[in-house]
């Protein structure tokens, strides 16, 4: 009997040391498990680009993160999802999540990229100057409080003394019909994203004024990147690391579009271009806004755009808030 009970406390005993060794390492994989993290994107627009770039070379398991493209329909839709804590991650601008914050929401901001827009026009318009725009339509994708749109009245104001809003006739629409109405020549000149913009260069219109052009002469000599992700200052915490990770990941993207023009090609289907041209000009266009410096000169430009586009829209780009706080941009992301 004896002899049986100090078999039985040893098999008990090894059987404890072995379920404590699976234990361990069942706790050892999943500390070692790749953490997800949920990325809300425009089904048709062009952050899509650089996540299909990030699977590809699957960027994102090489850097110890994964990715969950949550595919959603508009800025609107992007916004309630991170709002409803669908998705960890958007891309929006520094605006928005400055706007969130004078709500006491915590959002924070990264880069993602500085292109920004201009003014086109129609060389058959005869539009070489602002002047020339004078009791003329100018077409505005964005809104009656589109950036580009505030900033360029903006720049008016210091350097023509002249008021747009009374010296021309803004008319609103969508990015696709505003291209139409001025390749048709039914606009003489507009205001339009990036993309669209790079589409009507390769179509033969030329830019009159960039929005480079507009804060230099504001008095802005950095060009501050509008556009980033933006996530709860509340997750950032908690997930420093991987947010770090997915950054680089982003990066790396970034480097492989910029220099290899194989890279592109499957992206063609995506981005739907009406002919080479337009293609290699979409291509140029997101290698400009490709961010190589960010720092506490950008962040400063950044708090100089705020306070014109604040004066501009009188408060309702800015959502009240009186001056941008050095928050809205998160601390684990600099580049020298």
């Amino acid at each position: 009997m004896k002899r049986s009970g100090r078999f039985e406390r040893r098999l008990l005993l090894a059987c404890a040391v072995l379920i404590a060794l699976l234990l361990a390492g069942c706790s050892g994989a999943d500390e070692g498990a790749n953490t997800t993290l949920r990325v809300g994107v425009l089904k048709f627009g062009t952050v899509s680009w650089e996540m299909d770039t990030i699977e590809r070379h699957e960027l994102a398991e090489k850097n110890g993160i994964k990715l969950e493209i949550v595919p959603l329909a508009s800025e609107n839709a992007l916004a309630v999802a991170l709002q409803g804590h669908r998705v960890d991650l958007i891309v929006s601008d520094w605006l928005w999540a400055a706007h969130q914050r004078a709500q006491d929401r915590d959002y924070q901001f990264v880069p993602y990229s500085k292109a920004v827009g201009a003014v086109m026009v129609n060389p058959g318009s005869g539009v070489t100057s602002l002047k020339d725009l004078d009791h003329k339509k100018l077409g505005i994708a964005g809104g009656p409080v589109d950036k580009t749109w505030l900033l360029l009245r903006a720049y008016a104001h210091k350097t023509e003394n002249e008021d747009l809003e009374k010296a021309l006739d803004p008319t609103f629409a969508a990015p696709p019909m505003i291209n139409r109405l001025l390749l048709d020549g039914e606009l003489p000149a507009a205001i339009n994203f990036w993309h669209y913009n790079a589409r009507l260069s390769a179509l033969g219109m030329k830019p009159l004024l960039t929005v480079k052009q507009m804060l230099s002469g504001l008095g802005i000599d950095t060009v501050p990147p509008l556009l980033g992700w933006v996530f709860s200052e509340e997750w950032a915490a908690d997930h420093r690391e991987d947010l770090q990770a997915f950054f680089k990941a982003s990066m790396q993207a970034k480097q492989i579009l910029a220099d290899s023009d194989d890279a592109w090609e499957p992206l063609r289907e995506m981005i739907k271009p009406e002919s080479d041209a337009v293609f290699a000009s979409i291509r140029d266009g997101y290698r400009a806004g490709i961010i190589h410096h960010y720092g506490a000169a950008e962040i400063a430009a950044a708090g100089q755009l705020f306070n014109i586009l604040a004066q501009e829209s009188d408060g309702q780009l800015t959502g009240g808030a009186k001056q941008l706080s050095p928050d809205v941009f998160w601390d684990g992301f600099r580049l020298p």
